[in-house]
């Protein structure tokens, strides 16, 4: 009892210093973390963190895995219900750009890599790629009904940089509106219009 006890106490410190993290990283910017001033708001001398983190590195590792959880359940449940690759795009983009704006330093992080240094751990870069993967799987289900001579990979790529580029421009220069409003962040659904005109076309072979 006492074992189980201790643990669930670190399971909550843990979960206490991720979330002070992701405070000072929201208000601060991802980049500028520091242990100590972490420290200090946990009011716990900074190496009392390294019996939790091992480093810095570590901390933001674990930050990594928790933003790429959370995008990955956030998606998935914006996705589901679809009932055509439009409709499944216009919710990727919108959620993609709803979880940014929800969650900016794990946004930040995750998507942008703005820590000079920080690299991964190859577990937690294996998760985002099985994100990834089941974007490019996606794909593969509404392949009937889209016209497009890309491959799987290309296509869901190709949606991936229209999402990441929307949502990034919105970041930057209207945060403060919400999801399909302001310059960039109400282009969505032209952006899912210019899709639907390129892929809702029959692909024909060159000379016909």
């Amino acid at each position: 009892m006492r074992s189980r006890r201790k643990q669930r106490n670190r399971e909550l410190m843990v979960q206490e210093i991720l979330t002070t993290a992701r405070t000072i990283m929201r208000e601060e910017g991802a980049a500028a973390l520091s242990l100590h001033e972490l420290a200090r708001r946990l009011d716990m001398r900074t190496p009392s963190l390294y019996n939790y983190f091992a480093s810095k590195g570590d901390l933001y590792d674990a930050l990594f895995r928790l933003g790429f959880g959370m995008f990955d359940a956030y998606i998935q449940e914006r996705i589901a219900g679809a009932d055509s690759w439009q409709e499944e795009i216009r919710r990727y983009l919108s959620g993609y750009m709803a979880f940014a704006l929800e969650n900016p330093e794990l946004y930040q992080l995750c998507f942008e890599r703005p820590v000079p240094g920080f690299v991964p751990t190859p577990e937690s870069l294996e998760l985002s790629q099985q994100i990834l993967q089941r974007g490019y799987d996606g794909v593969g289900r509404w392949r009937e009904q889209m016209n497009s001579a890309l491959s799987n990979q290309q296509t869901a790529d190709l949606v991936i940089a229209m999402m990441h580029g929307l949502t990034a421009l919105h970041m930057a220069n209207q945060p403060e509106l919400p999801v399909g409003e302001g310059r960039f962040g109400g282009l969505i659904a032209a952006a899912v219009a210019l899709f639907d005109a390129a892929w809702s076309t029959p692909v024909t072979s060159q000379g016909e």
